[in-house]
């Protein structure tokens, strides 16, 4: 029962001196960042992920070029694309505004359905490779 009145105790002052800045947060309208353009694709993590999944293959390349890693991926036996795996350098920033060394999409079709931000080159080899061996 103290811990309930300690947490209203504390409480209390910052709805009394501010009253609105919950309400603005419960508002959908004040948390929803603004919308790009149609011709920008931004560059900061967060804001990346929410807004690249509205950008085709084609909007892509057009802002970032061809991508320096693409991987197709067909069904067995025809030419059907399935899904491509794009890799891009130094096009993403994280939160404390340092670049991704790269940034990874993955499409199925022409839309990006996944992003991957990455600190090292992307190469397979670039991962570590550990032979475990029985009885040591």
């Amino acid at each position: 029962m103290k811990v309930v009145w300690l947490t209203l105790f504390l409480a209390l002052p910052a709805l009394v001196l501010n009253p609105g800045t919950l309400l603005a947060e419960e508002s959908p309208s004040a948390q929803t960042p603004p919308t790009p353009s149609a011709d920008s694709i931004p560059i900061d993590e967060t804001t990346f992920i929410e807004h690249i999944y509205q950008f085709d293959k084609d909007a892509i390349v057009a802002q970032f070029g061809e991508p320096a890693r693409k991987n197709d991926y067909h069904r067995p036996g025809t030419d059907e694309l399935m899904a491509s795996v794009w890799q891009y350098h130094y096009i993403n920033t994280g939160l404390d505004g340092a670049y991704y060394q790269t940034t990874e999409l993955d499409f199925v079709g022409d839309r990006v359905v996944l992003v991957v931000f990455m600190n090292h080159d992307g190469n397979d080899d670039a991962t570590m490779h550990q032979q475990v061996v029985p009885g040591l």
